[in-house]
C-alpha cells in the first residue's frame, strides 16, 4: 500500500530527530575544534620530548633557565612559571562559576565571574610577555659558544646573551625554538580566549543572552577556556618540569 508524501512528512524528515547527546551543533563543533587543536599541541610536545631525550647532555634544565621573579634579586627556579600556572587555573575556576551562573540565568553572576576570568587571562598573557622578555635578554654573564664565522672561514668563540631563533646562551638553538613556538602558540590561544570572553562579556552586559533566554554562548567559550588551561598543565609539566 503506497503512502502519499505530504508537506508535513517532508518537513519532519528534515528535522533530523534529537541532537546527539542532547548537545547543540555549536557545542559539537567546539568539541571538534578542541580535539583537532589537542592533536596539534600533542605533536609539538612529542617533538619536544624527542629532542629533549635525544640530547640529554647538552639540553638545558628549565629550572636553571627560568629563575627570574619580579622585584626579587635572588634566583628562584620556576617560581614565576608556577605563579602563572596558578593564575590560569584560578581563571578556570571563575569560568566554571560564570557557566554555573548562566545555568541559573543569573546575569549579575555571569558578569562578575566572566570579568574576573578576563582579568586572569590578561594577567597570564602579561606574565608570559615578561617571561619572554627575560628569556630573550638573558643573563648578565652570557655564555660562550663555538660558532662558524663565514668571513674568517673557521670556528670562533663568541659570547651570546639571551635567546633567539638561531642561537641562545642556554644551550642548543632548538631549545629556544621550542620555547618560542610552544609557549607562543599557547599564549596566542589565551589571548584569543580573552578577546572572545570580552565579546561575550559585552553581549551579556547588553542583555543579548537574556533576550535569547539562555547563556549557552558562555558555556561554549567556557569549553575553550578550560581546554586552554588543561593544555598549559601539559606544557608546564612536559616543558618546565621534565
Amino acid at each position: 500500500m503506497s503512502h502519499e508524501i505530504t508537506g508535513n512528512d517532508v518537513e519532519h524528515g528534515w528535522q533530523g530527530g534529537v541532537s546527539p547527546f542532547k548537545a547543540s551543533y555549536g557545542k559539537l563543533f567546539m568539541w571538534f575544534f578542541l580535539v583537532s587543536d589537542a592533536l596539534t599541541f600533542g605533536g609539538l610536545l612529542c617533538a619536544y620530548g624527542f629532542m629533549r631525550h635525544k640530547y640529554p647532555d647538552v639540553w638545558p634544565i628549565p629550572g636553571d633557565v627560568f629563575t627570574h621573579f619580579p622585584f626579587v634579586e635572588q634566583h628562584i627556579p620556576l617560581a614565576y612559571v608556577g605563579l602563572m600556572t596558578f593564575i590560569l587555573i584560578m581563571s578556570s575556576v571563575t569560568m566554571v562559576l560564570a557557566v554555573e551562573a548562566g545555568h541559573r540565568n543569573d546575569k549579575r553572576g555571569v558578569i562578575i565571574w566572566l570579568f574576573l576570568t578576563i582579568i586572569g587571562g590578561l594577567m597570564f598573557v602579561g606574565s608570559q610577555a615578561w617571561e619572554w622578555y627575560h628569556f630573550i635578554v638573558g643573563t648578565n654573564h652570557g655564555a660562550m659558544r663555538n660558532v662558524w664565522d663565514p668571513e674568517a672561514g673557521k670556528f670562533v668563540d663568541k659570547i651570546f646573551y639571551g635567546a633567539n631563533l638561531v642561537t641562545n646562551e642556554y644551550g642548543p638553538a632548538a631549545f629556544g625554538d621550542f620555547f618560542f613556538f610552544i609557549t607562543g602558540f599557547h599564549g596566542f590561544h589565551v589571548f584569543s580566549g580573552v578577546i572572545i570572553n570580552l565579546v561575550i562579556f559585552i553581549m551579556v552586559v547588553k542583555g543579548v543572552m537574556e533576550k535569547r533566554g539562555h547563556y549557552e554562548m558562555v558555556e561554549k567559550v567556557g569549553l575553550y577556556w578550560h581546554f586552554v588551561d588543561l593544555v598549559w598543565v601539559f606544557v608546564f609539566t612536559f616543558f618546565y618540569l621534565l
